[in-house]
């Protein structure tokens, strides 16, 4: 069921088909319309008409009818016509194609199928053709005419060529084939020395056009055969003049002919014409030709009456005028200056090549003497060359020189050549402008003394001078203000320009100027280098572009710079500058350069140039290195004070030696060892408190000078004596000579306070070879207190106790008015922790 299902519409579709087919059910569709070509942008109406009794299977069915432009749907109306007809009218109002197929669609029960179509065309009218023109053909005589088309009208368009006699009607001449624009109008057609009429015709489906009519006897617009040149031969004593020889052509030996004959040579840019030459004579004579010049001469021909064509020009003929010796004077110009040796002149003389005119041949060589030629006898030539420059030495002195040029014809009059100084009035202003791309024009200001000529010198920038014989031009016209350059002129080169007035009796001083022919940007902008640069400015150098490279003149330089951040920005610099300073920069920041070089035809940019700014100004710097020198210097000071911390210490701060540790307490007297030890009772231990102080002095052989001095020198051989032991005195008494006894010095806390320790400091004893003496501090306890000194830098000087006078001395000597020079200085005692022992002083 499924598949039947499938089939039921391409089944309709068939039996739909079928029906409607062409040519099947009598056609039963058909399209019409109202013309198949219409102009282009008109409207056209069609219409499409079903037939249902024709079309089996349609009679029950409502039937609907569709129109396709080639591919584009387009509505039309449709409505039920007599006898059961359906039809549908379309109408389109705008047209704007040149072909284009108009379908009919049916569509019943879901199916559409073509039933007709009708094709339609739309166009132009055809154009008139214009510039009609004939030309006969002496070969066969056939009259061949070419026109031109006018514009397409884009719908298929017939042409043919019509010709009509005076007295016959018009036929169609020919016709042309393939869309061409020419075609030949046979001999049988053709009515010769008779006035015929000839025209073009364009037709197609929308009109007809036809052009201009064309009036001719066919012999007027005949093409002759073009004559053939048989000799060319200079005419002897008329040396300017040639006589010419040909022969006409076959063809036209029986016509009259009017002939023409140009010539040139091969440095001319055009033709040179002779008109009026009969054809049948066969000969001619023409004048004013230069000497020793090779010219090409061609001929050619027509009817004499003819308004129509001349033949093509014959075969061309070569041929070379006899010389002659060279006439008029040369242009000259001169540099001259004292040679180093002295008695001599050194000439750098130039000139110009005579003109064609004027050197009648090839010029063979050219003659320098220093005195004009006479009659009999030569004078001695300085200079015979074929170039046309000179450089000669002439006596010192020198004022004129000749110059004279030679072919193989003879040698042409001396030009005498003045050597004039050059010290006369210069020009009044001097431009120079392009004249185009090799050339320029140079304009001035004449001087206020009227010149007898003027002398143009042009050299460009980079060649070498004295390598240019054509960089110089003299213009003899005294009134001139102007000149055209072209010798040796190229574009995007620079060109330096001097002009010399020419005076009668001397040469005005030059006045330059600079131009260019044409120009456009430098090849290349120049190389930025960084010259210096600190945290807020940087100054950057270039090398200009050479001159070469310039391609003009060089109007300014610009300098871009940006950063990270992309803030661009740029200033313009003077041509003549090399250098410049970027100010207003941010430390510490990355920037990158370029440099643009312009012209007045463009500019060029340069490569980058990426910079970093500093951190710090160099004052900054140097200050930030002459701080840490400082650090550095005082860092080495203190270094140097640490390894010598000996005699730092000794110059600042002395050290006291510590008398516990002196060879002095671990030595008793013997009056001391016999004195029973009291052991203390078995109490708290507590601070022993100083009761006697023994002082050992040392022996006799060494007698103090003075207070707290030593003598000067000692007894040689002779040992010191053993220290006399001094008497200890327990109760209050006077002391005995020698003793030193000391009450306990009062700290904080009141007399009675035990001594924590005691040290001795004194020099006296520095390099001595007997025993130091010895201090004992007698304690409460009766264990004597052994206190060893250590060598002092000082004597000791006013020994007392600080905070307490002396009131016993041991011994029965009493208590001296000074102290002895032998008595120690007690430095740093502390008693019972409370109080130093500064002065004690011992009587």
């Amino acid at each position: 069921m499924a598949r039947r299902g499938a089939g039921t519409p391409f089944l309709l579709r068939l039996s739909l088909l079928l029906l409607l087919r062409p040519g099947g059910t009598l056609g039963c569709a058909s399209v019409a319309v109202g013309s198949p070509v219409v102009p282009l942008g008109s409207a056209v109406v069609a219409s499409c008409t079903i037939r249902s009794e024709l079309c089996r299977g349609l009679e029950q069915g409502k039937v609907r009818i569709t129109w396709m432009l080639d591919n584009e749907p387009v509505a039309g109306s449709q409505r039920r016509g007599p006898g059961g007809t359906e039809v549908s009218n379309l109408t389109l109002p705008w047209f704007n194609r040149t072909q284009a197929k108009l379908w009919c669609w049916v569509e019943w029960n879901g199916t559409k199928q073509r039933v007709g179509m009708a094709e339609i065309r739309a166009g132009y009218p055809p154009a008139k053709p214009f510039n009609l023109s004939c030309v006969l053909n002496l070969s066969d005589y056939g009259l061949t005419c070419q026109w031109e088309q006018g514009a397409d009208s884009h719908l298929p368009t017939s042409i043919t060529l019509k010709c009509a006699g005076s007295r016959a009607q018009a036929v169609t001449g020919c016709t042309p084939q393939g869309g061409r624009s020419h075609c030949t109008v046979p001999r049988r057609l053709l009515q010769l020395y008779r006035q015929m009429e000839i025209w073009v015709s364009a037709a197609n489906a929308l009109g007809t056009a036809e052009s201009e009519h064309l009036c001719i006897d066919p012999m007027d617009v005949a093409k002759l055969d073009p004559p053939a040149l048989q000799s060319i031969q200079s005419i002897p004593f008329q040396t300017d003049c040639v006589t010419l020889a040909w022969e006409v052509a076959q063809s036209n030996a029986h016509m009259e002919l009017q002939c023409e004959l140009r010539y040139r040579a091969p440095e001319d840019p055009a033709w040179a014409l002779v008109t009026g030459i009969v054809g049948q004579a066969g000969t001619t004579q023409c004048c004013g030709f230069l000497f020793g010049t090779q010219y090409h001469f061609q001929m050619r021909c027509r009817r004499s009456s003819a308004r129509g064509y001349w033949s093509e020009w014959s075969l061309g003929r070569n041929y070379t005028t006899h010389e002659k010796a060279p006439t008029g004077k040369l242009d000259v110009w001169w540099t001259a200056r004292p040679a180093r040796a002295g008695g001599q002149l050194e000439v750098q003389l130039r000139w110009k090549a005579p003109r064609r005119r004027e050197a009648n041949g090839r010029v063979l060589g050219y003659r320098v003497t220093l005195s004009p030629r006479r009659r009999g006898r030569d004078p001695p030539t300085v200079c015979n060359t074929t170039h046309t420059q000179c450089n000669f030495s002439a006596p010192a002195g020198t004022r004129r020189v000749y110059l004279s040029a030679y072919n193989a014809a003879g040698e042409s009059a001396a030009t005498e050549v003045v050597l004039l100084e050059r010290k006369g009035q210069p020009l009044a202003g001097l431009w120079a402008v392009p004249g185009g791309e090799r050339s320029l024009w140079v304009r001035w200001e004449p001087p206020p003394a009227p010149a007898a000529a003027y002398v143009l010198e042009w050299q460009r920038v980079s060649s070498e001078p004295g390598r240019c014989s054509a960089c110089w031009q003299m213009e003899r016209d005294g009134a001139a203000t102007a000149a055209l350059i072209r010798d040796g002129i190229e574009p995007f080169q620079r060109y330096n320009i001097s002009v010399y007035p020419l005076y009668k009796d001397a040469i005005g001083v030059p006045v330059h100027t600079a131009a260019y022919s044409k120009q456009k940007a430098p090849s290349y902008a120049p190389k930025l280098h960084l010259k210096s640069i600190s945290k807020s400015d940087a100054e950057l150098c270039w090398d200009p572009v050479p001159v070469e490279m310039q391609n003009g003149f060089i109007t300014s330089y610009t300098i871009f710079w940006a950063n990270s951040t992309a803030e661009v920005s740029s200033t313009a610099v003077n041509p003549s500058l090399s250098s410049f300073v970027i100010g207003e920069l941010k430390p510490s920041t990355l920037y990158k350069v370029h440099i643009m070089a312009s012209t007045a035809a463009g500019s060029t940019n340069g490569t980058s140039l990426t910079l970093v700014t500093m951190v710090l100004d160099d004052i900054e710097i140097q200050f930030l290195f002459l701080t840490l020198g400082l650090i550095f210097v005082l860092l080495i000071l203190l270094l140097i004070c640490f390894q010598k911390n000996g005699r730092v210490k000794q110059q600042f701060w002395p050290s006291v030696p510590d008398p516990a540790n002196s060879s002095l307490g671990k030595w008793v007297p013997a009056e001391l060892q016999q004195e029973p030890l009291q052991v203390p009772g078995v109490r708290e231990p507590g601070l022993a408190t100083i009761s006697t102080v023994t002082v050992l002095e040392r022996a006799a052989g060494k007698q103090p000078s003075a207070w707290g001095k030593e003598p000067a020198t000692e007894t040689a051989g002779t040992f010191p004596a053993p220290p006399q032991p001094y008497v200890r005195q327990e109760g209050p008494g006077p002391p005995g000579r020698g003793w030193a006894a000391a009450e306990p010095c009062p700290g904080p806390g009141g007399s009675g306070e035990t001594v924590q320790y005691a040290r001795v400091v004194r020099d006296g004893y520095k390099g001595q070879q007997h025993a130091p003496p010895r201090l004992y501090l007698r304690s409460s306890s009766t264990q004597p207190l052994l206190l060893d000194p250590s060598p002092s830098p000082k004597p000791y000087e006013n020994l007392w106790f600080h905070g307490a006078a002396p009131h016993g001395c041991p011994g029965d000597g009493g208590c001296p008015d000074e102290p002895p020079a032998t008595f120690p200085l007690l430095q740093g005692l502390r008693i019972n922790g409370a109080e130093e022992l500064h002065d004690c002083q011992a009587f």
